[in-house]
C-alpha cells in the first residue's frame, strides 16, 4: 500500500519518476527494513555518507550578510543570529525561521510549507541560494503559493534528522541543501536535495518542481496528503529502536570481530581509508581499530587493525587533506590518495582527529603523530577560537581569489601556483649543487608542478586549473638525499618555507567563518585539548581545555532552568549572544559535553568537572532517556513540532550521542559510585540488532560494548597533587593507550571521591611516596611507586589481584 501510494503520487508529478524499488539495508543499518524509492528529482547518489556533495564546485559568490545596506530585499532572517540564516536575509524569498509564526501562517492560509535546510559552509547550499533563492521569479512563486522556512541544521539537528530520514527513505539519497515540502501540520510529502534552477535534460529544474507540486496541492491534495501520512507512519515504525524485556547486549567479542572484518572489507590498502573515493577521515573507525588492537594485540587480526589505523592516519597527514601551511584538516578528499580535498574545515573533524592522532602516538611512540595532534590544536586555537573560550563551528571551502574579483572559488585561500612559490622562496640554498633554490626543494617535496598538480578529472569545472594542492611526496630522508643536504637542514628549510607561505596566505581574502558556537562540538573539542594536553604534559593545552569548560558553564548552561543550551554566537562587538529564546540543548549537547568533562577531570584531577558531569548526566536521563525501550531520544519528547522521536543509530562524521552515552555511563559509574551500568546495558540492548548485523555503522558503540565486556580498569593514584613523584605516575598513565580505563586521584580522605567510594580510603601512599593501584573486577594490584613499574603493569594487565576493592 505504501509503495502504491508513493507511485501514484510521483506518477502524477510527471517528471518525478521512481526508478526502482529496493530495500534500504544500508540506510536502516540493521533495523526493520524500510522501502525506499529512487527518483530523479532527489539527486540520489550525489552525496556520500558524510552528507557532503561529491560534485566539484561550479561557481560561487560573496555571501550576503544581514547589514541591509544596498540590498533590494530584507526578510525575517535578518533578525536571526545563525550565520547560515543571515546568508539568506536578503533573498527575494520571504523566509521564515522555523517556529510558530510560520506554522500559524501555513495553517491560516492553508498553504504547503517549503522547508530548506543547510549550513553556512555548505558549498551546494551557496550554489542553490545564488541560482534559485536570489531569482525574482522563484521568489515570486514561493512567496505567493508557499510558506517558506529556512533552517540551519546545526542549530536544529532534531528537525533536520526527521526530514532527512524522510528524504533518504523516499529518494535513496540525502544531503544538503535539503528541500522538503510539508503540509501545514508539518508532515512531509516530497523532498530532495539540490535542484538546478532550470530543467537539465530529464532532470527537472526547481521552477518545474515548484509548478508541479503546486498543481498537485491544488488538484490532488487528498492523495498527496494520504501518501505522506502513510510514509510517515512507515518511518515511525521503521525507525523505532527498542529493547524487549528479554534482550541483553550482544556478545562483545563476536560483534567486535564482525566490525573489524567489515572495515577490513572496505579498507583501501595503498593510501588507507575505507573506500576508493571520496575519502572521509572517519575517526570513529580509527579509534575502534586501535581499541580492537589493544584487546587482540597478540593476534594477527589485532596487528592488522593497528596497521590499518596508523597507515590511514599517516597518509592523511601527508596528503592534501591536511593543510600543510596553516594546519588543520579539510573535510574530505575527492580522490583516493587524500590529495585534492573539499576545502571546508569543520570543528568536529579537528576535535576527533586530534584525539585519534594522540592515541596513535600513545600506541606507537612515534613523535610524528603527536606533532599532527598539536598541529590541529594550533589551528583551532588560532582560527576557530573565540575570546570567551568557545570554539567556532567551521571555515568555508570557498573564498575570493587573491588576484581579485567577487566570484568565490573553492580552495582559493589554500592553493598555490608554481610561480607564486618561486617568487616567495627565491633564495639559493647553500651546500646544494648549482643554483638550487628553496623553491626547488619545497616544490619537489610537496609535489608542486609548473602546470599545477590537480588533474582535470579532479577539477571538472576548472576552478583549480594551474593550481597546486600541497601534498608530501617524499620522506625527509629521500628529499634530503636528492638535494645532498642534511635532514636537519631540510627540516629547517621546509619549516621556514611554510611560515613564509602562511604569512602570504594571511593577506588573502579569507573564507567565511561560521562563528556559531555549539555545545556538542565544543564538548568534542574540550576532549581533544584535555586528552592531548594530558598525554604531552602540555600545561597550555590543559589551560585552554579548562577555559573551554568555563565557557560552556558560563554561556551554554542555564543554571536557573538546569538545562544545556544548544548554541551561542559571536556578536558584532565580539560579545557572546543568544537567540531569544535560546535553543535548548539536544542529546548530543549533553553527551559530548559530559565526555569532555570526564576527560578534563582525568587530565587535571579537578573534582568540579566530575561533579558537573554527573549533574549533566542526571539531566540527560531526565530529559531524553527511554526507560521502557532503552537508549536516549535525540530531541525533546515534548516538542510537538518534531514528528519523529529518533534514537541516533549511526557513528558517522560525528559519533552517535547514544554511543558516547553508553561509555559515559560506565565511566561515571566507576568514578562516582552511582551505578548506571544497567542503563548502559539497556542502551546497548536496544541497538542489539544493529550491533549484531552491521556493527560497522556503530564503531563507537562497539567500543562501549567492548568496555562492558572488558570492564573498566580503575587506576587510583595516591599522593600530593603538585609533587614530582605524583606527576611521574600520572605521566606513566597518560602516556599509555588504555581505551577502557578511568583515572582517580586521592589526596584527602575527605575528598569527593572518597566520600563516594569509601574503599578508596583504604588506599594510601607507601613510605611517603606517591603510589598507584590498578583495579579491575573489584580486585586491585599490589601498590606500585615507580612509573616504569606502573606502565608495565598497565601494559601487561597481569598484576597480581590480591586486595579486594
Amino acid at each position: 500500500m505504501l509503495t502504491l501510494a508513493w507511485r501514484r503520487f510521483t506518477s502524477r508529478l510527471g517528471s518525478v519518476e521512481p526508478a526502482h524499488l529496493s530495500t534500504a539495508a544500508g540506510w536502516t543499518s540493521g533495523r526493520s527494513l524500510l522501502l525506499r524509492w529512487s527518483s530523479r528529482c532527489s539527486f540520489s547518489g550525489l552525496l556520500p555518507a558524510g552528507g557532503r556533495s561529491l560534485l566539484q564546485p561550479q561557481v560561487s559568490r560573496c555571501l550576503s550578510m544581514a547589514s541591509g545596506e544596498g540590498n533590494k530585499h530584507t526578510n525575517r532572517l535578518a533578525k536571526e543570529k545563525s550565520p547560515y540564516l543571515l546568508q539568506h536575509a536578503h533573498n527575494p524569498v520571504e523566509w521564515y525561521p522555523w517556529g510558530p509564526e510560520a506554522f500559524e501562517k501555513a495553517k491560516k492560509e492553508d498553504k504547503p510549507i517549503f522547508l530548506s535546510v543547510g549550513y553556512s559552509t555548505c558549498h551546494w547550499c551557496h550554489v542553490m541560494e545564488r541560482e534559485s533563492f536570489q531569482d525574482e521569479d522563484v521568489g515570486k512563486i514561493l512567496n505567493e503559493h508557499f510558506v517558506c522556512i529556512k533552517l540551519d541544521r546545526e542549530e536544529r539537528p532534531d528537525v533536520d534528522k526527521v526530514y532527512m530520514t524522510f528524504v533518504q527513505a523516499t529518494s535513496g539519497g540525502g544531503g544538503w541543501p535539503m528541500s522538503v515540502w510539508l503540509t501545514p501540520d508539518l508532515k512531509p510529502f516530497i523532498g530532495g536535495t539540490y535542484f538546478p534552477p532550470r530543467d537539465q535534460g530529464r532532470r527537472p529544474g526547481f521552477l518545474t518542481v515548484l509548478t508541479r507540486i503546486l498543481d498537485q496541492w491544488q488538484n490532488n491534495r487528498p492523495s498527496l496528503e494520504s501518501s505522506g501520512e502513510k510514509i510517515l507512519t512507515a518511518l515511525k515504525k521503521g525507525t523505532s529502536i527498542t529493547a524487549r524485556e528479554v534482550d541483553s547486549p550482544p556478545n562483545a567479542p563476536d560483534v567486535a570481530d564482525r566490525c573489524f572484518h567489515q572495515l577490513l572489507h572496505s579498507y583501501e590498502e595503498e593510501y588507507g581509508g575505507f573506500r576508493e573515493a571520496p575519502k572521509f577521515p572517519s575517526p570513529v573507525n580509527l579509534m575502534f581499530l586501535m581499541s580492537y588492537w589493544w584487546v587482540n594485540r597478540s593476534t594477527s587480526e589485532g596487528l592488522e587493525a593497528l596497521q590499518m589505523a596508523t597507515h590511514t592516519l599517516r597518509m592523511m597527514a601527508l596528503g592534501g587533506i591536511h593543510d600543510h601551511v596553516a594546519q588543520g584538516f579539510h573535510r574530505y578528499s575527492t580522490d583516493s590518495s587524500w590529495h585534492v580535498p573539499h576545502f571546508e574545515k569543520m570543528l568536529y573533524d579537528q576535535a576527533q582527529l586530534a584525539v585519534a592522532y594522540i592515541a596513535a602516538f600513545q600506541v606507537s611512540g612515534e613523535r610524528f603523530f603527536a606533532d599532527v595532534a598539536k598541529d590541529i590544536l594550533q589551528y583551532v586555537s588560532r582560527d576557530l577560537s573565540d575570546q570567551s573560550g568557545g570554539f567556532y563551528s567551521a571555515e568555508d571551502a570557498d573564498s575570493v581569489p587573491a588576484c581579485g574579483g567577487d566570484r568565490k572559488r573553492e580552495g582559493a585561500f589554500c592553493v598555490w601556483t608554481a610561480s607564486e612559490v618561486r617568487g616567495l622562496l627565491p633564495d639559493v640554498v647553500e651546500g646544494t649543487s648549482g643554483t638550487t633554490t628553496q623553491a626547488d626543494i619545497f616544490m619537489h617535496h610537496y609535489g608542486v608542478k609548473e602546470q599545477g598538480n590537480v588533474t582535470p578529472e579532479q577539477d571538472p569545472h576548472g576552478e583549480l586549473q594551474g593550481q597546486n594542492v600541497l601534498i608530501v611526496r617524499y620522506s625527509l630522508e629521500l628529499t634530503a638525499a636528492h638535494f645532498g643536504i642534511a635532514v636537519e637542514m631540510l627540516d629547517d628549510l621546509l619549516t621556514s618555507a611554510r611560515a613564509r607561505l602562511a604569512e602570504v596566505r594571511r593577506g588573502r581574502p579569507r573564507p567565511h567563518l561560521d562563528t556559531k558556537m555549539l555545545a556538542s562540538w565544543n564538548g568534542l573539542m574540550l576532549s581533544a585539548f584535555a586528552r592531548v594536553g594530558a598525554v604531552l604534559g602540555d600545561e597550555a593545552l590543559l589551560e585552554r581545555a579548562e577555559q573551554a569548560a568555563r565557557f560552556l558553564k558560563e554561556h551554554l548552561w542555564d543554571d536557573e532552568q538546569q538545562v544545556m543550551l544548544r548554541c551561542c554566537y559571536r556578536g558584532d562587538h565580539m560579545e557572546v549572544q543568544h537567540t531569544s529564546p535560546p535553543i535548548k540543548g539536544f542529546l548530543d549537547d549533553y553527551a559530548f559535553v559530559i565526555a569532555g568533562l570526564l576527560d578534563l577531570y582525568e587530565a587535571t584531577l579537578q573534582t568540579e568537572w566530575l561533579v558537573w558531569a554527573e549533574e549533566l548526566q542526571l539531566r540527560q536521563d531526565a530529559m531524553f532517556l527511554d526507560e521502557q525501550g532503552g537508549g536516549y531520544f535525540c530531541s525533546h519528547p515534548q516538542d510537538e513540532s518534531v514528528l519523529l522521536q529518533l534514537k541516533e543509530g549511526q557513528d558517522g562524521a560525528e559519533p552517535s550521542a547514544n554511543s558516547v552515552s553508553a561509555s559515559n555511563l560506565l565511566r561515571l559509574s566507576s568514578l562516582t559510585g552511582q551505578d548506571q551500568t544497567q542503563t548502559s546495558q539497556n542502551l546497548l540492548a536496544a541497538f542489539s540488532k544493529q550491533l549484531t548485523q552491521v556493527p560497522v555503522s556503530l564503531p563507537e558503540m562497539v567500543r562501549a560494548l567492548m568496555a562492558h565486556h572488558q570492564t573498566l580498569t580503575q587506576i587510583v593514584v595516591c599522593g600530593q597533587q603538585d609533587a614530582a613523584d605524583t606527576a611521574a605516575l600520572l605521566a606513566a598513565v597518560h602516556s599509555t593507550f588504555l581505551p577502557f580505563k578511568v583515572l582517580m586521584f586521592v589526596e584527602d580522605p575527605q575528598s569527593f571521591l572518597c566520600q563516594r567510594l569509601p574503599a578508596l580510603m583504604s588506599m594510601s601512599q607507601q613510605g611517603g611516596a606517591a603510589t598507584a593501584y590498578v583495579c579491575q573486577d573489584f580486585t586491585c594490584s599490589l601498590p606500585v611507586t615507580e612509573p616504569h613499574e606502573l606502565r608495565q603493569l598497565l601494559l601487561d594487565r597481569t598484576g597480581a589481584m590480591q586486595t579486594d576493592l
